[in-house]
């Protein structure tokens, strides 16, 4: 059985978030999926990032009820920022039974080309696709480690949310509850 890796800043963490996770979980034969909260996408601009052990109790509170669905803190450990393909090599050794799916938005897939030995990303792993309003993957049509889901689309983004937030709108529903409480008791987002 696979296990999906679904790596994100998750800042913070979101319905939409947790619907992929859920579907990808529940309707594509992954046994489980792991929320792999990134210290540091190395192509995102770190300002405006909020404290990685935030991000990864946000993380927790909102899956804690979901049996299929963990949270990793793998990247926290390792060198800075970090790139998938050396979270992969970590992980196989760490976890040698394991076969590891990437899990990843049609956007970062229209991207792909751009991250570090995405040739040897394709080679050894499968990705699972969840499709993106506006992306264009045609050039990744019918290739062999590509799986594209029907998984449901929100069009939500952590974005749209800090924004939110600062602007004092209610945010409940986006996020699950606890979070909500989470960012609210530590002022987050202001």
């Amino acid at each position: 059985m696979k296990t999906g890796l679904f790596f994100g800043s998750f800042n913070p963490i979101h319905t939409g978030h947790l619907i992929i996770a859920s579907y990808m979980a529940g309707f594509t034969g992954l046994k489980e999926v792991w929320l792999v909260v990134s210290p540091h996408n190395p192509l995102k601009n770190k300002n405006g990032l909020s404290n990685m052990y935030d991000r990864l109790e946000m993380a927790k509170l909102a899956t804690e009820n979901a049996d299929q669905i963990k949270v990793s803190d793998i990247e926290f450990s390792l060198p800075q920022p970090s790139y998938t393909i050396d979270t992969l090599a970590h992980l196989q050794e760490k976890y040698p039974g394991k076969e590891f799916v990437l899990i990843m938005g049609a956007d970062n897939l229209a991207s792909f080309k751009k991250w570090k030995n995405y040739e040897v990303i394709l080679k050894n792993y499968e990705l699972y696709i969840y499709p993106r309003p506006g992306a264009d993957i045609a050039e990744w049509a019918g290739h062999p480690s590509i799986k594209i889901t029907e998984t449901p689309q929100m069009d939500i983004s952590s974005t749209f949310i800090r924004k939110a937030i600062a602007e004092g709108k209610n945010v409940q529903y986006f996020v699950p509850d606890k979070v909500l409480s989470f960012i609210e008791s530590k002022n987050m987002y202001r």
